[in-house]
C-alpha cells in the first residue's frame, strides 16, 4: 500500500473561523484529510506574540477546536493537535534557530508589517517567526503545506531551512515543503463585506460561523455597496461584485441570476440583495453553529480529541527529532 504524503495546517486562535476559512480552506481539508496524512494544529505558541490572557487563549483554543470538529475535520482520519502539547516541536526550533540569521528574519514582510503595527511590542517571537513555523513543518517532514498569500514568503523560508540543515550537516534528512495546489489551482478567495479586498479576522470584515443570524443579518445590512448603477448593463463596482461573489458560494443559482439580471437593468434594490444573501447565510451556518455548540459542552470529547492528538502528535514528532539530535552530534554519556 502506497504511503500517503503528508499535509500540515495550522491556525492561530486569535479569533473564530469565519465564512472566508470555511470555503477558502477548510472544505478543501475534508477531502484532503480522506487522500494524505494530515495534521491539522491550532498554533497555540505562535499566538503568545500578541501576549493573550491565559482565561482567553484557553477559551481561543477551545472555540477553534470544536469549529474545525463542526466542519467536518475528523479526528478519526487526520490528526488534530495543540501546538503546545507537542513540545518536540519547540525544541526543534531551538535547533532550526542555530541557522538562522538575523538579516533574513529582519527582511521578512511578517515582521515588519507587525513590527510597524505593534511598535511597542516587538518581541523576539515575531522575529523568530518564520523558524517556529519551519520547525512546525518539519517536524512532520510535512510535504505539502497550504497556506494564504501572506503566508507564502514563511513557507520558502522553511524551504530554505531544510535545505541549509541538510547542506551544513551533509544528509538528505528533510524534503523541502510545497505549497498545497488545490483543485482549479489557487485557493478560494472570500471577500469581505468592507469592500477592501479578502475577508479575514482581523480585518473586522467577516462573518463567523459561530455568529448569531441576528449579527448576520446586521453585519451584512451594513456591508459596502455603491449608489446603483446608472447605465444598462454597465460594470459592477468592487464593492458590488463581491456581494455577488458571497452570493456564489451559498445562493441558490436561479436567485442570483434573478438580482445579476435587475443590476442589469438598473432595477436593483440592494437592501433585497443584502437580505436575501443574510438569510441564504444564515441557513449555511445554522446547522454549523448547532455543532459547534455540542462540542463546546462536551469537554470530556475534547480531551480524548487533544490527548490523542497530542500522542500522535508526538510519536510523529519525536521520531524526527531523535533524528535529528543525532546528525547533530549530540550523544548521552548514560
Amino acid at each position: 500500500m502506497k504511503k500517503k504524503d503528508i499535509v500540515l495546517s495550522g491556525i492561530r486562535p486569535t479569533g473564530n473561523l469565519h465564512l472566508g476559512n470555511y470555503y477558502g480552506a477548510i472544505r478543501n481539508f475534508l477531502s484532503m484529510q480522506e487522500d494524505y496524512n494530515c495534521f491539522f494544529f491550532i498554533a497555540d505558541v505562535h499566538s503568545l506574540t500578541t501576549h493573550p490572557k491565559p482565561e482567553n487563549l484557553h477559551a481561543r483554543v477551545k472555540q477553534v477546536l470544536a469549529e474545525y470538529l463542526a466542519c467536518g475535520i475528523d479526528p478519526e482520519k487526520a490528526t488534530i493537535y495543540i501546538q503546545s502539547d507537542v513540545p518536540e516541536v519547540l525544541e526543534m526550533a531551538i535547533y532550526l534557530n542555530m541557522n538562522a540569521y538575523l538579516g533574513e528574519l529582519e527582511r521578512t514582510t511578517t515582521f515588519k508589517d507587525k513590527a510597524r503595527k505593534q511598535p511597542n511590542n516587538v518581541n523576539a517571537g515575531l522575529l523568530t517567526y518564520p523558524v517556529l513555523m519551519a520547525s512546525d513543518i518539519i517536524i512532520h517532514k510535512a510535504k505539502y503545506v497550504p497556506v494564504g498569500k501572506d503566508q507564502e514568503q514563511n513557507l520558502e523560508m522553511a524551504r530554505k531551512y531544510a535545505r541549509r540543515f541538510n547542506n551544513i550537516y551533509g544528509v538528505d534528512e528533510f524534503v523541502e515543503p510545497q505549497d498545497f495546489t488545490f483543485d482549479g489551482g489557487e485557493p478560494l478567495k472570500v471577500p469581505g463585506l468592507d469592500g477592501s479586498g479578502k475577508m479575514g479576522k482581523s480585518e473586522g470584515n467577516a462573518i463567523n460561523l459561530f455568529d448569531e443570524p441576528k449579527e448576520i443579518r446586521k453585519k451584512v445590512m451594513h456591508a459596502v455597496t455603491d449608489s446603483g448603477p446608472s447605465k444598462m448593463n454597465s460594470e459592477m463596482p468592487e464593492t458590488v461584485k463581491n456581494l455577488f461573489s458571497l452570493m456564489k458560494l451559498v445562493s441558490d443559482p436561479e436567485v442570483i441570476k434573478q438580482f445579476e439580471e435587475s443590476y442589469a437593468k438598473c432595477e436593483i434594490r440592494y437592501g433585497d440583495l443584502k437580505k436575501q444573501l443574510a438569510e441564504d447565510i444564515i441557513d449555511v451556518t445554522k446547522p454549523i453553529r448547532a455543532r459547534i455548540n455540542e462540542y463546546l459542552a462536551d469537554d470530556n470529547y475534547l480531551g480524548r480529541v487533544t490527548k490523542i492528538g497530542a500522542e500522535k502528535g508526538r510519536e510523529s514528532a519525536s521520531k524526527t527529532l531523535d533524528e535529528v539530535k543525532k546528525i547533530i552530534g549530540f550523544k548521552r554519556f548514560y
